[in-house]
């Protein structure tokens, strides 16, 4: 989700991966493994990119977050429903 809200955002303001790496100080591969979806960008990484493509830090931030979860779950199937459920619970009062 983040990777792909990024590169549409990239390719509407006309802005090359290159000019995306300068200015977040990686190589253009590394911004491709990004962009991909391939490689987690930092926390400082997504807010310099919110600001560089104009778009709200909490739909970026939101995205990545999101983005980092779903990769937890994939690994952890077999766990992953009853710790968001025990998530859900703690963040409403409830006790598990």
């Amino acid at each position: 989700m983040f990777a792909q809200r990024i590169k549409i955002a990239r390719e509407e303001k006309g802005l090359l991966q290159r000019e995306l790496a300068t200015a977040l100080n990686i190589d253009v591969p590394m911004y491709s493994r990004i962009e991909r979806g391939d490689r987690n960008a930092k926390r400082e990484q997504v807010l310099l990119l919110s600001h560089l493509l104009s778009i709200e830090q909490e739909e970026l931030l939101s995205l990545w977050i999101a983005d980092k979860v779903n990769a937890i779950i994939d690994n952890e199937k077999e766990v992953a429903d009853k710790a968001l459920k025990l998530i859900t619970m703690s963040r409403y009062g409830n006790k598990y």
